[in-house]
């Protein structure tokens, strides 16, 4: 259903390293990094699309987040949405909802939610249920989610 989705950021450097780190638990490979305009794009593996960017707005003004404007990346499973979360926090991301189950979208729906350093908002979920032997996670509701 998508092509590509563009984040607008304000310091190249700053942004990639919170993307980085992010995008290897998810299983996103780095497609390019062009540091003069400063822009960096991701992909899945088996897929050349959609592709994940970041970049300074082509029309030269700064980036500034959308109320209301969320992304959500898929993780394979509920250890996954942990690990990147647990990632996007250590690299200067803001927590916007801890990890946990979202019965009131679905009963599977797992996800996390945060803020990237320039305020944009990101999900990591997982649709799946829980493996077995994996620890049953409590379900919770953030206002923010």
């Amino acid at each position: 259903m998508l092509s590509h989705v563009f984040v607008g950021i304000t310091d190249f450097e700053r942004a990639f390293a919170f993307y980085q780190p992010l995008m290897d638990p998810l299983g996103l490979q780095l497609k390019f990094r062009d540091d003069d305009p400063g822009w960096a794009g991701w992909m899945a593996a088996d897929a050349p699309r959609p592709l994940f960017l970041i970049g300074q707005p082509y029309d030269g003004r700064p980036a500034v987040a959308g109320n209301g404007h969320m992304i959500a990346l898929l993780a394979a499973d509920r250890a996954t949405v942990d690990r990147a979360h647990a990632t996007a926090l250590a690299h200067g991301g803001a927590c916007e909802g801890p990890p946990g189950l979202r019965p009131q979208y679905h009963a599977n729906y797992y996800g996390a939610y945060f803020r990237d350093p320039d305020g944009n908002k990101l999900c990591v979920c997982c649709h799946e249920p829980q493996t077995l032997g994996a620890p049953a996670a409590p379900a919770v509701g953030q206002a923010g989610d």
